[in-house]
């Protein structure tokens, strides 16, 4: 096997785009940009600097739960030149891992972004294209632990992802079958070892560990403080970091990493949106309101999760619960007229199978008898149910 030229085992390369890559996971994209431009004018010809550039678009659109739309077309023209140049190399010699390597990864980062777009023919012929050179690279899975990342991702999604996305059905039938404990032990080397893909291995542990499938929110919270402490101007890192914190109890954290949040927030700090405001909000807003039984504050917290919630069209979960503790609180300060309108707008969304759906409902509902308010009015605040993204 001749690994001349093959950048992703260069030292020397890897040393100087260690940098790099850590101003884009901490969102200074116009520094990590300036590097992979640099990159790209030494080494025109290889997929790279183009596959960096396209994953530094992928991480503008990510926290924005995948609704930014306005750099898909830069994403994917990045990651398109990245398999072009991929596939030119490849072309020369078919034992070039590397270049199925991110022939694989441009198709797949590719097919994930088609998938968010409901484009799912688009989708599965990435897909398709992806698991090909995935299958191909795998004899280099030996040589550096950047080339085990595909292959932990397949082995742990494949199990299941059938299921999850049935339009990849027939492009998985061509496939082995996958192995989630091997996944995760492969994506644990890769986000102890790799450089380049290292950071993206520890985000999907952390989604991964924090899902209702694996249910380890001790690891999560784990995962999520290195993220955070790591990378401190990601907006997303610090959110799900903040999330585990409220989750797991530890409301101390949870404040301080929500009040951050909102001054970075309020700073203008790129990535910092109101998708973030809407996580910090809540949080915030709770423990006013439990911990230190400040509902004036609590309200003003929740009013803005509510603003923030409309302004990126997320009308449910923390929305929906900052709804009814504003509900509750509007009961204790015995403004009647506050109460009926949020408890209106609870049985108006919510799942008619929810606790809050019923006590919403039941509240009305004697409201309408000219009955006294059901004690189930006041009871204390809940957490979301599935605060998990």
């Amino acid at each position: 096997m001749n690994t001349k030229g093959w950048l992703l085992l260069n030292q020397d390369i890897k040393t100087e785009l260690e940098g790099g890559v850590n101003n884009l996971y901490n969102f200074k994209f116009d520094k990590a940009e300036k590097q992979f431009r640099s990159l790209r004018r030494r080494y025109s010809q290889h997929p790279l600097p183009y596959f960096l550039m396209g994953l530094s678009q992928w991480w503008k659109i990510l926290p924005t739960n995948i609704t930014e739309k306005s750099v898909d077309k830069l994403f994917f023209a990045y990651m398109d030149t990245a398999a072009t140049k991929a596939e030119a190399l490849y072309e020369q010699d078919e034992q070039n891992y590397e270049a199925s390597f991110f022939l694989a990864a441009s198709y797949g980062f590719s097919a994930r972004l088609h998938s968010e777009r409901h484009d799912w023919a688009q989708a599965t012929v990435a897909a398709k294209r992806s698991l090909k050179y995935l299958e191909l690279s795998k004899q280099a899975n030996g040589l550096s632990p950047e080339f085990l990342f595909g292959q932990a991702l397949f082995n742990y999604y494949a199990v299941w992802i059938a299921d999850e996305f049935p339009w990849l059905r027939p492009v998985l039938l061509l496939f082995p079958k996958g192995n989630t404990e091997l996944g995760l032990q492969q994506l644990r080397s890769v986000a102890a070892n790799a450089v380049y893909t290292g950071p993206e291995a520890k985000f999907f542990l952390l989604k991964i560990v924090s899902s209702e499938r694996e249910n380890k929110p001790a690891e999560a919270l784990q995962q999520a403080r290195y993220l955070a402490a790591t990378y401190p101007d990601n907006p997303y890192f610090q959110r799900q970091y903040a999330m585990q914190c409220f989750n797991s109890g530890h409301f101390a954290d949870c404040e301080k990493l929500s009040t951050s949040i909102l001054d970075k927030y309020n700073r203008g700090l790129t990535g910092y949106d109101s998708f973030s405001g809407r996580y910090a909000s809540y949080y915030l807003g709770y423990i006013q309101q439990m911990k230190y039984k400040s509902l004036a504050t609590a309200k003003e917290y929740y009013q803005r999760c509510l603003v923030f919630s409309e302004v990126t069209s997320q009308t449910e979960g923390y929305y929906l619960h900052a709804t009814l503790n504003l509900g509750r609180i509007a009961l204790k300060q015995n403004d009647l007229a506050a109460a009926q309108r949020h408890f209106k707008v609870i049985v108006a969304k919510a799942d008619r199978k929810s606790d809050m759906y019923q006590e919403a409902r039941d509240y009305l509902k004697a409201q309408r008898k000219g009955a006294r308010q059901p004690k189930t009015a006041v009871l204390a605040a809940g957490k979301p149910a599935s605060a998990r993204s």
